[in-house]
Formats: C-alpha cells, sequence, structure tokens
C-alpha cells in the first residue's frame, strides 16, 4: 500500500495518532521534517465475533450436507445433485476460508505489519470467487457429458434430497444474513449459499418435471442455468475484492468530491493534493492528502478540522495528513490538484 511521492520539507501533523503504538510501514514516503502525532489510534481491524460465528455454523451445516447431496446425486443419478454437491464442496472451503480469515484477522498488528492481517479476508474472498468459477465450469462440462449421453434419473429421491438442500440453505443464508451483510467475507459466503440454494431449486424443478414427463434432459439443462447465476455472483464478488487489493477508491467514494467539500467547509483550507482514498478491507476505508493553509489559523486546527470532515461526512476513520508550507505541492504522478 505504498505511496512513493516525497513529502521532505512537509509538516505531517496528526493529532489523533500515537505512533508509538504502530510502525506506520505502509507509507513509504519521506517524512524528513514531519511531525508525527498517533495517539490512541489503532490499525488492528475490528473482527466481529458474530460474522466469524454465523460463518462457522454455516460451514458446520454445509459440510456436513455436502456429504448426503453426493450420496444423493450418486444413488439417483442426478447432475443437479451432483452439480449442488460440488458446489457445496467449494462452499465448504469457501466458507473455511472465510473463517480463517476472520481469525486470522484477529493477529495484533506488528512490526512487519502495522495494519494487521485485515487484508487476509479479502484475500479469502478472492479465492472464494475463482472457486465459483472454477464450479460453473464443471457444472458445463458435465452437462455436456450429459446431453451426449442421457442417462436415467430417480425422480423420488432427487426430491428429497434437494428438498432437504433447499431447507440447509435456507437456515444457512438466514444465519449468514444475521451478520455483517457489506464485508467481503460474508458477502463471499452468502453469494455461495445463495447459489446453492439455486442449485437445490433447479433440482426440485427437474425432479418434478422429470416425475411427471420422464423427460431427463430438463436435469442438465436447468444445471447449466443455474450455473450462470452463479457466474453473475461470482464476477461482482471479483470485481469488489480486486479492487480492494489494486487500493482502488470504494464504491460510492469520489476523491474529487471529497477535495471540494474539504476546501469548501474547512477554514484555512486553501489546496488539496495528491488526495488518495482506498480500502484495507471491508469497512475500513483509509485517505493520505497533502493540504496548504490560508491566513493565521494554526495548522493543527485545520488538520484536524480536516480529519474530523474526513470521518464523519465521508467515513474515512483513518487519514494521513501532510501540510505543504511551499505552497507548490509535492510531486505525485497520480495526483489531481483540487
Amino acid at each position: 500500500m505504498a505511496h512513493p511521492h516525497d513529502h521532505s520539507g512537509h509538516s505531517h501533523d496528526e493529532t489523533d495518532h500515537d505512533h508509538e503504538a504502530h510502525q506506520h510501514a505502509p507509507h513509504a514516503h519521506d517524512h524528513a521534517g514531519h511531525s508525527h502525532d498517533h495517539a490512541g489510534h489503532d490499525h488492528t481491524p475490528k473482527v466481529s465475533s458474530a460474522n466469524e460465528r454465523a460463518v462457522l455454523i454455516g460451514l458446520t451445516l454445509t459440510g456436513t450436507f455436502m456429504v448426503i447431496e453426493v450420496i444423493g446425486g450418486l444413488l439417483s443419478g442426478s447432475l443437479a445433485l451432483l452439480a449442488d454437491a460440488g458446489h457445496m464442496l467449494t462452499d465448504t472451503i469457501a466458507l473455511f476460508l472465510s473463517w480463517l480469515g476472520f481469525r486470522i484477522g484477529k493477529r495484533v498488528a506488528d512490526s512487519k505489519r502495522s495494519f494487521g492481517y485485515a487484508r487476509v479476508e479479502v484475500l479469502a474472498g478472492l479465492i472464494n470467487a475463482l472457486t465459483l468459477f472454477g464450479i460453473v465450469v464443471w457444472i458445463l462440462y458435465e452437462a455436456f457429458q450429459r446431453f451426449m449421453a442421457p442417462g436415467e434419473v430417480l425422480a423420488g429421491p432427487m426430491f428429497a434430497v434437494a428438498v432437504a438442500g433447499l431447507l440447509i440453505n435456507l437456515l444457512v443464508l438466514r444465519i449468514l444474513g444475521g451478520a455483517d451483510k457489506d464485508h467481503v467475507n460474508i458477502k463471499g459466503a452468502s453469494l455461495h449459499v445463495m447459489g446453492d440454494l439455486l442449485g437445490s431449486v433447479g433440482a426440485i424443478a427437474a425432479a418434478i418435471i422429470i416425475w411427471l414427463t420422464g423427460w431427463t434432459p430438463i436435469d442438465p439443462i436447468l444445471s447449466v442455468f443455474v450455473s450462470v447465476l452463479i457466474l453473475r455472483g461470482a464476477w461482482a464478488l471479483l470485481m469488489r475484492t480486486f479492487n480492494i487489493l489494486m487500493e482502488g477508491a470504494p464504491d460510492g467514494v469520489d476523491p474529487a468530491a471529497i477535495a471540494a467539500d474539504l476546501k469548501t467547509n474547512v477554514p484555512g483550507l486553501a489546496k488539496v493534493d495528491h488526495l488518495h482514498v482506498w480500502s484495507l478491507s471491508s469497512g475500513r476505508t483509509m485517505a493520505t492528502l497533502d493540504i496548504a493553509l490560508t491566513g493565521d489559523i494554526a495548522p493543527a486546527s485545520v488538520s484536524n478540522a480536516v480529519r474530523q470532515r474526513l470521518a464523519q461526512t465521508h467515513d474515512i476513520n483513518h487519514a494521513t495528513i501532510e501540510i505543504d508550507w511551499t505552497g507548490h505541492g509535492s510531486q505525485c504522478a497520480a495526483a489531481k490538484p483540487a
């Protein structure tokens, strides 16, 4: 998360931070001539125990029923059930990775990782998305094989297992719904379970049609339909985690609008340069910026006002603020003066 611009000659005022509490390694710019005050600031992510517990319960239920669904799919000869069982396998892995991300994310910051381990949960979300793509490929391949060589499907066992799977998925989805739904780990786990739920609905519909008509091609057809729905959710999750890892601005955050808002509402602020806004993990938006001052207002007062405005209006609770005393700004290729 390095921002390789040189702020030599600036005064760095952060009155609510305690630099002794952590090392500011991720900001790789020159702090010569800067002053730091990081009192009371902690980069350790606030990992909710409710989120962790929800994922663990979902993991246990999903893993247990996956075994049942595999047996049911093999006995009935249903691709829809086997596809859903394969999806539940990836769900079990994904939920385990999500749970592991929460566990590791609780570890406190150290000298090498001054922001703690919050990014582990984002990596888990990325793996979740990639496993969804993998299961879609598997479903499509199996569907093609079934079209080429249709086999017998036992509608009765297929229907019973699919209904049980639907109930399990609804229960897990309800449990995850009580957690933080904006969290990438919870979102990733919920998408997996939603895909399973759709798979169960498809399997139920296929079982009913086969039961009434004997037309077995409906089994792979509905499997393909479910895979398309899964693919849509996987793409959205992949883009979200990719944006966090690329340190892109979070959804709904406009750095230019933030800079204009600061200039309008913070007395003594003449200019905002080099404003970078990104997410460390879900719900943890951060920013770095240079500011130039006007008049005789105390620099600490302006810096504090900027930080309060960022926190209260834009939900940015960690800001690194550089004060430009020269009026010319520093060099930064990505900067757009405001």
